[in-house]
């Protein structure tokens, strides 16, 4: 668009999107896993586990065992998968999760920051909430609450024993022979977690399911290693720098008294962190780079007769309210269609540009800056009385001009909280903000940024997480693992070749017996537990299905499945995907986020690179219509488009 034809705000929108450009995109980041700076890499060493206690646990798995199922992560996804698979008939003891960390929860394990409560209604996000009749104590979680929560879950179902604490996956191998996948693990062991080895096991069935917000990352800033005070990444809280215990929402920390604290990064983890550490802080600088938009949190306990009552009605009441939320999000909220959720998330009216809506069509190439220009002035609604907000809160002015977000509510999450704002009109808290280039450099004892040096005692890296968008396509490259099947077929090399490929977002073919649950080629929703439940249930059935074509009699016990989508289903999926692709255009209009691959994602490459990123696409529109397809494909047991051998 042309910059003389632009309003003033459009205008600056785009000008604040070209501050943060940089060519190096995600690699101005580093690789926490293979940095070779001890200091660096130490930042994501694992400071909850028990050691001790972890070596006691007898083991759910040895050596050289043949099992029926191996799921790797433990957090949400592997555990509603798990789950999934016991209610389709299967059980605990056929099935193994091996989890790097030393405790259940994945996100919620490693995230146990001062103030941690998911963003979105506890009602809708804790997974299972019908099948327990747990009724969460607010409505919205503390991580706190969560992580306990999810203990309780795997305990509930009998899987808790079978979880293979501080086990990596290294590598897959299709054994065409055997009808197994042959793992290679690496493991963490010993009193101190320093004792490493490694396992290897053939599983029938491989369900990779590792999150999205599970790999910490740090932007290069000169002088980092050699900063002498505290530091850390806040999803590895130090408590023995700050004081305070993680096994409470807000633990009094202590040990900040009489200290300069820098934290870098203003995104949904510093929202939530800036008013707990300015709590106990002498001195609190906080270093931006890009404003967060901030609206109302509105937190609540929950009341037994307004669960009884309005929440938890009757059978299927989660489903229905995970659906209402996605439809609210998606604009598909027709007349007299009741708000279950009721809270700022389900009112965001331009969200839907990022997750998909059915509101807008089909949209072909000619029609995108019809439709960008649709969404921008939906959005200007939002956009606007999120910065009156702040202007409301915040006394100094200045500040408040600087906390301002100059972007589209769906180009980065948005944040709720009735605190962060507030904080600014402390003393003690200090907003450094660097007009969008980040902090200059560290040193020993200080952050430099806008060349001014603010000394400091302990450093908070809250600078978030890589992009779930990195590598969707290729769950080898995403998790690190070399995944190789039929006929020596390297996942990597199939992705290259084709771009993404799958039936459903969860299986691809010459990869037999291989599932996984993510964002890419799926739908998504504000809720990314409601992601992982329908997939979950999704793979569950194919996999429980597949087994009924196993005639029954003496002679067929012990037969196993094999499955696979066949080339054409796949093709056919990915077709109907990449019709839906040009919905997401809209994201050219945004400043650099995780949500672009920090630009990566928009760069423009030859035909065949855009067909191919273009098969990964989300479903165009939305998680309700992503699974009433589902739904209509489970329909009459036909498996249409999935190989099925009996071996």
């Amino acid at each position: 668009m042309d910059p003389a034809t632009m309003s003033p705000e459009r205008l600056k929108y785009a000008q604040e999107a070209a501050k943060r450009q940089r060519s190096e995109g995600t690699k101005q980041y580093v690789d926490l896993h293979y940095t070779d700076n001890d200091r660096l890499r130490s930042l994501i060493d694992d400071p909850f586990a028990d050691h001790k206690a972890l070596d006691g646990f007898p083991s759910p798995l040895n050596s050289g065992d043949h099992i029926k199922f191996l799921i790797l992560g433990a957090g949400i996804g592997g555990i509603v998968s798990a789950v999934r698979l016991v209610q389709a008939g299967f059980t605990p003891e056929q099935i193994v999760i091996a989890e790097v960390a030393g405790g259940v929860g994945g996100t919620w394990y490693w995230n146990r920051y001062p103030g941690l409560h998911c963003d979105v209604e506890a009602y809708v996000y804790l997974p299972l909430l019908e099948e327990t009749g747990y009724m969460p104590t607010q409505k919205y979680a503390s991580g706190v609450e969560i992580r306990t929560y999810l203990v309780q879950l795997l305990q509930r179902f009998g899987l808790l024993e079978r979880v293979l604490f501080r086990t990596k996956i290294s590598g897959l191998q299709w054994d065409d022979g055997n009808h197994t996948w042959r793992t290679d693990m690496t493991t963490t062991r010993g009193p101190e977690g320093k004792e490493k080895g490694t396992i290897w096991a053939n599983a029938e069935f491989v369900i990779l399911v590792s999150g999205v917000l599970h790999y910490s990352h740090v932007p290069k800033i000169p002088g980092m290693a050699g900063f002498e005070g505290a530091m850390f990444h806040t999803s590895r809280w130090d408590y023995n720098a700050t004081g305070g215990l993680s096994d409470t929402p807000f633990p009094k920390m202590d040990k900040l008294e009489g200290k300069r604290v820098g934290i870098i990064g203003t995104g949904a983890t510093s929202v939530q962190v800036v008013p707990e550490v300015s709590k106990y802080a002498k001195e609190v600088y906080v270093f931006q780079r890009t404003p967060s938009q901030v609206f109302t949190r509105g937190q609540r306990n929950t009341e037994l007769d307004e669960w009884r009552e309005k929440i938890a009605t009757g059978p299927g009441w989660q489903a229905a309210r995970m659906e209402n939320l996605s439809e609210h999000l998606a604009g598909h909220n027709t007349p007299g269609m009741v708000n279950l959720v009721d809270d700022e998330w389900s009112k965001l009216k331009a969200y839907c540009a990022v997750i998909g809506s059915k509101q807008f069509g089909i949209v072909t190439p000619d029609k995108i800056p019809k439709h960008i220009g649709k969404f921008q002035a939906i959005d200007e609604f939002d956009t606007t009385r999120c910065r009156k907000r702040i202007s409301d809160i915040v006394q100094n002015k200045d500040t408040a001009e600087k906390l301002m977000a100059w972007y589209f509510t769906w180009c980065k999450r948005p944040t709720f909280s009735d605190v962060y704002l507030q904080s600014f009109n402390k003393p003690n808290v200090h907003l450094i903000d660097t007009d969008g280039k980040g902090v200059d450099s560290l040193t020993p004892h200080g952050v430099i940024a806008n060349n001014q040096e603010y000394p400091i005692d302990i450093l908070i890296l809250s600078t978030g997480f890589r992009s779930p968008g990195y590598a969707a396509a290729d769950q080898s490259a995403r998790l690190g693992i070399e995944i190789v099947g039929r006929n020596n077929l390297r996942l990597t090399d199939k992705v290259a070749a084709k771009g993404a490929t799958s039936l459903h977002g969860v299986f691809t073919h010459d990869f037999p017996n291989l599932f996984w649950c993510n964002v890419g080629q799926t739908a998504a929703t504000a809720s990314y537990t409601h992601t992982l439940d329908v997939l979950g249930q999704h793979v569950a059935y194919i996999i429980s299905e597949a087994h009924k074509r196993i005639p029954a009699s003496a002679d067929n016990r012990g037969k196993r499945v094999v499955i696979e989508p066949s080339e054409a289903a796949e093709e056919a999926y990915c077709t109907r995907l990449m019709q839906g692709a040009a919905y997401y255009s809209s994201l050219a209009v945004c400043t650099p986020s995780y949500i672009t691959l920090e630009g990566e994602y928009l760069k423009e490459g030859d035909q065949m690179d855009m067909m191919k990123k273009a098969r990964g696409s989300p479903w165009s529109e939305g998680m309700v219509s992503f699974t009433r397809m589902l739904e209509g494909w489970r329909e009459g047991d036909r498996m249409e488009g999935v190989e099925v051998v009996v071996v």
